[in-house]
């Protein structure tokens, strides 16, 4: 019965996609780690941020990640090199070996075009998910994940720079800006995985409202400009190797240039917020932002691949 409440939670996590280390990062998170093997994971980052924290970081109560399974890009040697550096106990062939020994998922793969086939067993199952950004990028996808919604099916899905520590504060409280006028968000890699970086980084300071997404670059480089009810614009400008800014955003009174350089603080508040939501059942924000964050991925994608065309939010829809 969902929430869970109180009860020991035993969480299994799903992964890889390429270029994508988040079940060795987020399992360290839940279970700490052996840096010998955390050494090898693949993603030199990974270990450089871990080491930088005070062991009681790590860890939350009563919940572990107690079986891993990697399908798709990897296997089952890259499963059980995350259960040695992670420490879990557990390692699967198939995604639905974890259905009756978990209670909870995490599907850390950022490939939205996989999310539908890769949560259908704990859906119809009725196992609560975490799922990776983006949730989706096809306009079906969405249906189908608002309809699962309507039908019960528990899940939610989020950046983690949605969590960035040097912004979070300003989501509620920016009155020296005044009026925002301007937001840009640039942001490293594809706008089909890491575009909703750039968007959930800076949705909360607009809120829900935006109208329109138009898209004049390439898959190899994004340039998006976007509209929102208030007046204000925002440019989002990716690439591989992008060496980025943070974001910058202006009002009519004041500006920010806005940095976020402590990882290990996203992806920990992200993941202490789904254990709560896991226990209590109260969201981190409305599934509507989701659908709303979603939309602006998929129509980017949309006006990239009709020659730059304006789309507007309204024609997408979600059920």
């Amino acid at each position: 019965m969902f929430p869970l409440g109180n009860k020991g939670l035993r969480i299994g996590i799903l992964g890889m996609t390429e270029g994508n280390g988040h079940p060795y990062s987020w399992s360290a998170m839940f279970n700490n780690y052996r840096k010998d093997e955390m050494e090898t994971c693949g993603f030199p980052v990974i270990p450089r941020y871990l080491e930088k924290q005070a062991p009681e970081t790590f860890g939350i109560p009563g919940a572990w990640i107690t079986c891993v399974c990697c399908t798709g890009y990897a296997g089952r040697e890259e499963a059980e090199h995350i259960a040695r550096a992670a420490q879990i106990p557990t390692v699967y062939d198939h995604p639905e070996e974890m259905i009756g020994n978990v209670d909870a998922v995490i599907v850390a793969t950022d490939v939205g075009d996989e999310h539908v086939e890769r949560c259908r067993p704990f859906v119809e199952a009725g196992i609560p998910m975490f799922i990776d950004k983006p949730l989706v990028n096809k306009e079906e996808d969405l249906q189908t994940f608002v309809r699962w919604r309507k039908e019960g099916a528990k899940f939610i899905s989020s950046s983690s720079l949605r969590y960035c520590k040097e912004i979070e504060p300003y989501y509620k409280n920016h009155y020296e800006l005044g009026k925002l006028m301007y937001i840009c968000s640039p942001m490293a890699k594809y706008y089909e995985t890491y575009g909703i970086h750039a968007l959930e980084r800076m949705y909360p300071l607009l809120g829900p409202g935006f109208v329109s997404v138009q898209n004049t670059g390439t898959k190899e480089k994004t340039v998006v400009h976007i509209k929102h009810e208030s007046g204000c614009d925002v440019h989002i400008v990716q690439a591989p190797g992008l060496n980025t800014c943070g974001m910058m955003v202006l009002g009519d009174k004041g500006s920010l240039q806005m940095r976020s350089g402590d990882s290990y603080y996203c992806f920990k508040r992200q993941l202490d917020l789904f254990v709560h939501w896991l226990r209590t059942g109260e969201e981190p924000f409305p599934f509507e932002e989701t659908v709303e964050l979603m939309k602006l991925v998929i129509g980017g994608i949309r006006s990239r691949e009709e020659a730059g065309r304006i789309v507007m939010l309204d024609e997408i829809k979600a059920e």
